[in-house]
C-alpha cells in the first residue's frame, strides 16, 4: 500500500502558493511489469482517496482555483473575500467529517439562463465552501479517470478544448466522412440517473466515503428563493464536480463508438458520428440511439436530433463547409457577436467610454479567441470596421454640440 504522507497540523493556510498536487498514475494496455505493480498501488490508495482529497497541498490548490473563477455567493450569501477570512477556523471541524464520511453538502443556488430557442438552462451555484471540497475531488479524480478517456473526447479535460474537437471534425472530413449523425440529448445535465452514474465512478473509486460524498453532492438538492427543490436526477451544471461526472458517464458511450470502429467526436453531451454514406448513417442513428436510452437512461431529443450532410453541419459554434471541411463561424455566433456589441455601445446606456472600451476588449479576447481558427482575415477586419462604427456613433452622441468634433483629436 503506497504510503499517505504524514499531514500538517489542522489549519488550512491560505497565505501559501498552491503546488502541484500528487498524480495517480492511470495503468495501461500492454504493461510492464513495473506498470503493474503502479497498479496494484492504485488500486489501494483508491480506498484512501479521501485522505488525498484533504491533504493541505491539493485543498490549497483548491482554493487557488476557486478564487480564481471569481464565482458568486452560493445560497449562504458568503463571498470568496468573506470566505478566506473566516474558513480557517472551521477547516479543522470540516476536514474531519469529510475523513469519517459524515459531511453533508448543502444545496445550490439556482440560476437560470435564457437559451436561444426559449427555454432556459438551469445552474446550480453551490456554496465557496462546497465548491472547494468539489474542486479538491476533482483534481484526485481528474489523473485517475482523464488518461482512460477517448481520444475522440473534448470536453472539460486538460489540455483540450473546442479548437481541438473542431479540427477533430474537419479530419474526418477530408478522410471522406460526408455523412454524420448530429443527435441532441434532451436536458442532458438535467436527466443523469444518480445510480447508472456512481456504478460507473465506483469502477475506480474504492473509498466508500468518496462515493458517499459525490452521491450527497448529487442528491444535495436546489434553493429555488427559499424554497428547497430535492434532486432526485441530474448532476447540476455550475460546481467543479458536473463535466468530469458527466465525462465518466458518457465514456462507455465512447468506448461503444471505438468499439464499433466508428468515427466521431464528442464534446461534453455534444457529439457527431461520421459515416461515408448515408444509409450506414441511418443505422448508426438507430444503434446510437438504443444504446443511449437502454444503457445510460438518457433521453434523446427527436426533434433536433437529425442525419445530415457534413457540408454546413454546425458544431460547438462553427460551421463546416465543402469537402475540406473548411471551418467557419456560424451565423448565429455572428449574430449573438453584434447584439452583445450593440448592448455595449448603445448611444443611451450612460456609462463612460473607457467603461464601454474594457469592456469590449475584454469581450473581444474571449470571442477572437475562441474563433481563432477561422482562417479568413477579412471577416475579423469587416467585424472590426463595424465595431468602430459604432463606437463612432457613441462619440457623436457624447459631443453634441456640431463644432466639438472639429475640436476634438483623433
Amino acid at each position: 500500500m503506497t504510503s499517505i504522507r504524514p499531514e500538517p497540523p489542522d489549519t488550512f493556510d491560505f497565505s501559501r502558493e498552491a503546488v502541484v498536487s500528487r498524480v495517480a498514475l492511470e495503468p495501461q494496455r500492454g504493461q510492464s511489469a513495473a506498470a503493474v505493480v503502479r497498479t496494484t498501488a492504485l488500486s489501494e490508495s483508491s480506498e484512501t482517496l479521501m485522505e488525498q482529497i484533504v491533504e493541505s497541498r491539493n485543498m490549497q490548490r483548491a482554493w487557488e482555483n476557486v478564487k480564481a473563477n471569481r464565482g458568486a455567493p452560493g445560497p449562504d450569501g458568503i463571498t470568496l473575500e468573506q470566505f478566506e477570512a473566516t474558513f480557517a477556523a472551521h477547516w479543522p471541524s470540516v476536514r474531519q467529517h469529510l475523513l469519517e464520511g459524515t459531511y453533508e453538502p448543502s444545496p445550490a443556488r439556482r440560476k437560470s439562463i435564457p437559451k436561444p430557442d426559449g427555454t432556459e438552462r438551469h445552474l446550480g451555484i453551490p456554496n465557496v465552501q462546497d465548491r472547494v471540497i468539489q474542486q479538491a475531488i476533482l483534481q484526485v479524480l481528474t489523473p485517475i479517470f482523464d488518461p482512460g478517456f477517448s481520444e475522440s473526447s473534448f470536453g472539460f479535460r486538460p489540455k483540450r478544448s473546442a479548437q481541438g474537437a473542431a479540427l477533430q471534425v474537419q479530419r474526418h472530413i477530408r478522410a471522406g466522412y460526408r455523412e454524420c449523425v448530429d443527435m441532441d440529448l434532451a436536458k442532458f445535465f438535467d436527466k443523469v440517473q444518480h445510480d447508472v452514474l456512481l456504478v460507473r465512478v465506483a469502477r475506480k473509486v474504492r473509498d466508500k466515503r468518496l462515493l458517499r460524498l459525490i452521491g450527497r453532492y448529487l442528491r444535495a438538492g436546489v434553493m429555488v428563493e427559499s424554497e428547497l427543490q430535492p434532486s432526485h436526477e441530474g448532476t447540476m451544471q455550475g460546481g467543479p464536480l458536473s463535466p468530469i461526472l458527466a465525462n465518466i458517464l458518457l465514456d462507455d458511450f465512447d468506448k461503444e463508438l471505438e468499439q464499433r470502429g466508428l468515427r466521431f467526436v464528442r464534446y461534453a453531451d455534444d457529439f457527431l458520428v461520421f459515416t461515408k454514406t448515408k444509409e450506414a448513417a441511418v443505422r448508426v442513428f438507430e444503434s446510437v440511439e438504443r444504446y443511449l436510452t437502454r444503457k445510460l437512461k438518457l433521453v434523446v431529443n427527436r426533434q433536433k436530433s437529425r442525419i445530415c450532410r457534413t457540408d454546413g453541419v454546425e458544431f460547438l459554434g462553427f460551421v463546416f463547409e465543402g469537402y475540406g471541411g473548411q471551418i467557419r463561424v456560424s451565423q448565429k455566433n455572428v449574430t449573438k457577436f453584434k447584439d452583445r456589441v450593440r448592448e455595449i455601445t448603445r448611444r443611451n446606456r450612460g456609462e463612460s467610454l473607457a467603461h464601454r472600451y474594457l469592456e469590449l476588449r475584454r469581450y473581444f479576447q474571449g470571442w477572437v479567441g475562441y474563433f481563432s481558427l477561422m482562417p479568413i482575415k477579412s471577416f475579423f477586419s469587416d467585424l472590426d470596421k463595424w465595431v468602430r462604427r459604432r463606437l463612432r456613433s457613441c462619440y457623436w452622441k457624447q459631443w453634441r454640440h456640431p463644432r466639438t468634433p472639429r475640436r476634438a483629436s483623433f
